[in-house]
């Protein structure tokens, strides 16, 4: 004996999918992208957006930039390691003021403590 409803396994707004429901699709047009490893990414545009495609696309495979010339892929882009607040420091002072505000700082220490 079968229980349960006659529309078992269907959701709400199931039906036939096809071009009479939905109409035409736009007609399509598939550009390649090549990264600096030599993946090729093969994106799909409307055709007559084929001139507005953009010139770079990021390779779904390694993350780099990816352009539409094989023998001439954009180089990857260089992240900068995190820096300290030591290393920014180190940038904007010399050794020689480093030494210069460390004997600011020891003299001011004696003089309050009576040195």
């Amino acid at each position: 004996m079968a229980s349960g409803s006659a529309i078992r396994g269907s959701r709400v707004g199931a039906g036939p999918m096809g071009e009479a429901e939905r109409g035409d699709t736009a007609p399509r047009v598939s550009i390649s992208y090549w990264c600096a490893n030599g993946h090729e990414t093969r994106p799909s545009f409307a055709a007559e957006a084929r001139d507005d495609a953009p010139a770079t696309w990021d390779c779904p495979r390694c993350g780099f930039p990816a352009g539409q010339e094989q023998l001439n892929p954009p180089e990857p882009v260089k992240n900068e390691p995190y820096k300290t607040h030591l290393a920014y420091v180190k940038e904007r002072r010399s050794d020689q003021d480093g030494v210069d505000i460390l004997d600011e700082a020891l003299a001011a220490l004696r003089a309050r403590r009576g040195n």
